[in-house]
């Protein structure tokens, strides 16, 4: 609805409503539960009752927020954009038209002839209720404009008292942090030139500390594969914001006349059902996409773990024969295979099979793999450059680097790598051809895409060259899937550095983290799918000991783990024994019976009381069957474990109860739940989401996995 004075959007449960003043940008009044159909009435009570002031108002007072809050408007906060001309700061004064499109999209026109400037501002709720925010901003003056940043924000209400970040380091990402909503204005900043392992990711504000299953919570997410900014703005006499927007270095942006800068999307998620409400937008969004995977997620084995550099072509071919024996379905040759690359200290860059190693070239190991029954694929760190490489010494004017970092001073090298500088068109197609040569000659169907490095004094011709570095990684991706059509990447960076809703708008997964530890990666994916639907985030059962933390656990809490993602191996399966072999054989059967419903479902979180437990599930859209796992990451506190309530199941049906014990007996002590022997337990959702599920006394670092299907 459009009356000229307000604009109502609804969808999935959720609504904006905006209004247009006289003079300036529009203000949200209102973002969060779908209020209903509502007339002219109705929305002149809502402005009426939720305004601060009456006319004439001054800046004492100050006006109600805008799209794009500025001090104009007696903002003492951080304004969403900051410009100059010739050096001079630009104030603008907009005239705004608005034009919906839709029940649940608005586009915004604003203009200030005197200043030069246009701001294009489109607001859409997508499916799910997940909203999203586009700015634009266009020169139209005859002397240049320097954008410091243009961020998107949106209200919460005052009753949002905490915030939560998100923080992390190597093999040890997406680390949540919560306190109270700091007053005044405050930024998280990320300045790797990916998002990086410390990445602030998405911004939460809740009511109270936030809950898995209940209370209300906004959030945003910058789809953007750089430096961002994450803001937060808690001024005694405004509303509360919260935003985002890309981190620009100075003079990256500047706009000649007829220029235009498109920030990145901001994604704003809102839930009166806590952090499961809020993915649960995030996931149907995603899943909606028109390039979204719809072919069953494969099992994969990827090679890293098994071989590191060491490639002998008849080890190999044996472990993929091996793979094949055991259910694999997608076959990954990983860092080693291209020229002098025996150690991570050269040959980046020199994108052609070393043929020291593989003297016949890659195709009879690709040819094997297909004729196996799987996909070939192969990892590149397309990006990067050795300056041992022959590229390198090629082309050093190739670098995206300031000159005096070339070499890095002793002690100071970043993985004695560099950044290619994909900015440089010449570059950009060297690039292109040869990934596009191989992936035709080797018939490659998936590409590991990895980048491990931060990019550091990043010069682009002179300037700051983050942004378009960004933007032509983005091109060469999707000039790569549309010139090879069913082409999959994933987006690894040190593991996951690099997950934003920016890369995978071109990308089909993620390595959620080189962390193979599964008592870290509980964690890890689990704040990794606040954002992310299960089915993108790799999930790999690597070896024990751990090489990331030399942890040794279970082989079953291993696969119950990797089974809440896009399932597979890191891990060299000559080595299993006998025993360790049938039993990945189950594992690999079971997420194929499994995997329909893993990754179509919507995740759900039961709370807990003790901070040991870690309990998952997903539910099918119909309700027809869930899975739920109960893992340990520690000792629990006591011998009679709590009971968990396990939502979002119909209380209405009856459910059969059955433990997966493919991927291996649990061990569990002190508490012996009937649920867990042989003969299967009918009963009524209704208890189970009310009541609960009564808990065995898992040891420590075990899981278990049940399976609820409608009697």
């Amino acid at each position: 609805m459009n009356n000229g004075t307000w604009t109502l959007l609804r969808r999935d449960g959720v609504a904006l409503i905006i209004a247009a003043p006289e003079t300036g940008l529009p203000a949200v009044l209102h973002w969060g539960a779908d209020l209903g159909p509502l007339d002219a009435a109705d929305l002149d009570g809502l402005d009426r009752t939720t305004a601060r002031q009456t006319a004439p108002g001054t800046l004492d007072t100050a006006w109600r927020l805008s799209l794009a809050p500025q001090e104009s408007e007696g903002w003492p906060g951080r304004p969403a954009l900051l410009a100059t001309r010739a050096g001079r700061p630009l104030f603008p004064r907009w005239e705004a038209t608005v034009e919906q499109q839709g029940d649940a999209a608005v586009e915004v026109t604003a203009v200030d002839a005197a200043a030069g400037l246009t701001l294009r501002t489109r607001l859409e709720i997508g499916a799910g209720g997940l909203v999203l925010v586009d700015h634009e901003l266009q020169n139209d003056g005859g002397e240049a404009v320097d954008v410091a940043w243009l961020e998107a924000t949106l209200p919460v209400p005052k009753t949002a008292d905490h915030l939560t970040s998100f923080t992390g380091r190597w093999a040890r990402e997406k680390a949540p942090a919560t306190g109270a909503i700091p007053r005044g204005s405050t930024v998280r900043e990320s300045r790797r030139g990916r998002g990086g392992h410390d990445s602030p990711w998405v911004t939460l504000a809740s009511t109270g500390a936030p809950r898995n299953r209940t209370g209300e919570v906004w959030a945003v997410h910058l789809g953007w594969s750089a430096d961002v900014r994450h803001r937060t703005d808690r001024p005694t006499d405004h509303v509360t914001l919260i935003g985002a927007g890309e981190l620009l270095r100075p003079s990256e942006i500047r706009l000649d006349h007829g220029d235009s800068y498109r920030a990145p999307t901001a994604y704003f998620s809102w839930s009166d059902t806590g952090l499961d409400g809020i993915a649960d937008r995030f996931h149907t969004w995603m899943r909606a996409r028109p390039q979204h995977p719809r072919t069953a997620r494969p099992l994969v084995l990827n090679t890293w773990e098994a071989v590191y550099f060491d490639h002998d072509p008849a080890r190999v071919e044996a472990l993929a024969r091996r793979a094949a024996e055991i259910g694999v379905e997608r076959f990954v040759l990983d860092d080693g295979w291209f020229t002098a690359r025996r150690h991570d200290r050269a040959g980046l860059g020199d994108w052609e099979v070393d043929p020291a190693v593989w003297p016949e070239g890659l195709e009879p190991l690709a040819e094997l793999v297909r004729s196996l029954g799987m996909q070939f694929g192969l990892w590149f760190e397309p990006e990067m450059v050795n300056l041992d490489s022959n590229l390198a010494r090629a082309h050093p004017d190739w670098l995206l680097a300031s000159p005096e970092s070339v070499p890095s001073p002793e002690g100071l090298s970043f993985r004695t790598q560099y950044v290619l500088d994909l900015a440089n068109p010449e570059a950009f197609e060297h690039l292109r051809s040869q990934m596009s040569t191989l992936v035709d000659r080797l018939g490659i169907a998936f590409i590991k895409w990895d980048h491990n490095r931060d990019l550091v004094e990043a010069v682009h011709e002179g300037r700051p060259g983050t942004h378009p570095q960004t933007l032509a990684a983005y091109r060469l991706i999707d000039r790569l899937k549309a010139d090879h059509p069913g082409l999959e990447i994933e987006s690894c960076s040190s593991g996951g550095a690099r997950t934003d809703l920016g890369i995978l708008a071109r990308t089909d997964r993620v390595w959620a983290s080189d962390s193979n530890d599964p008592v870290e990666r509980q964690d890890i994916q689990r704040w990794t799918e606040l954002v992310l639907p299960p089915e993108m985030i790799g999930a790999h059962v690597g070896p024990s000991p751990a090489h990331s933390s030399g942890r040794a656990t279970a082989l079953a809490y291993r696969i119950a783990t990797s089974l809440q993602g896009s399932a597979g191996f890191e891990w060299d399966l000559l080595s299993c024994t006998e025993e360790e072999t049938e039993q990945i054989k189950a594992f690999g059967a079971l997420y194929k019976e499994l995997r329909g419903l893993l990754h179509s479902g919507f995740v759900v979180h039961p709370d807990v009381l003790d901070p040991a437990l870690r309990v998952r599930g997903v539910v099918a859209a119909d309700r027809s069957e869930a899975v739920f796992t109960v893992a340990t990451v520690a000792s629990i506190e006591d011998a009679l474990p709590e009971r968990i309530r396990l939502a979002g199941l119909d209380p209405e049906r009856r459910y059969t109860l059955r433990v997966r014990d493919e991927i291996g007996a649990s061990k569990h002590g002190w508490t012996t739940p009937p649920w867990l022997g042989k003969d299967p337990v009918t009963v009524s959702g209704r208890v189970l989401t009310e009541v609960g599920l009564q808990l065995p006394g898992l040891w420590p670092v075990q899981a278990v996995m049940v399976h609820l299907t409608a009697a």
